[in-house]
C-alpha cells in the first residue's frame, strides 16, 4: 500500500512539475530528459525510492514541509528522498 502512495506521489509531483518548464519563455518548449547520474539507473533509484518508503520517509517529508522538527538523521533521509525524486523525475523514469 505506501508502494502504491509512493507512486501516486511520484506522479502527482511530476503532474506539478510539468507546469514549471520553460517558465522563462525563452525555450518555447520541454527541455528533454536529465541524464541519470554515472551508475544509475530509472530502477536502481525506483529501490532506493522504495526502501526510503517503506522506513517511512514520506512522512517525514510532509513533516518538513509543514514546519515539523526532524532529528539530523530524518533530515539526511529527507534530503535522499528529494534528490533521488528529483533525478527520477528529471530522467522521465515516471513516463
Amino acid at each position: 500500500m505506501r508502494g502504491c502512495l509512493a507512486v501516486g506521489l511520484v506522479i502527482a509531483l511530476g503532474c506539478a512539475l510539468q507546469g514549471c518548464g520553460g517558465a522563462s519563455g525563452t525555450t518555447g518548449g520541454d527541455p528533454g530528459a536529465k541524464p541519470l547520474p554515472a551508475g544509475e539507473s530509472c530502477g536502481s533509484i525506483r529501490g532506493e525510492l522504495n526502501r526510503l518508503d517503506s522506513k517511512g520517509v514520506p512522512a517525514q517529508v510532509e513533516r518538513a514541509s509543514g514546519g515539523g522538527k526532524l532529528t539530523p538523521a530524518q533530515r539526511a533521509d529527507v534530503d535522499k528522498y528529494n534528490d533521488l525524486l528529483n533525478q527520477y523525475l528529471g530522467a522521465r523514469c515516471h513516463v
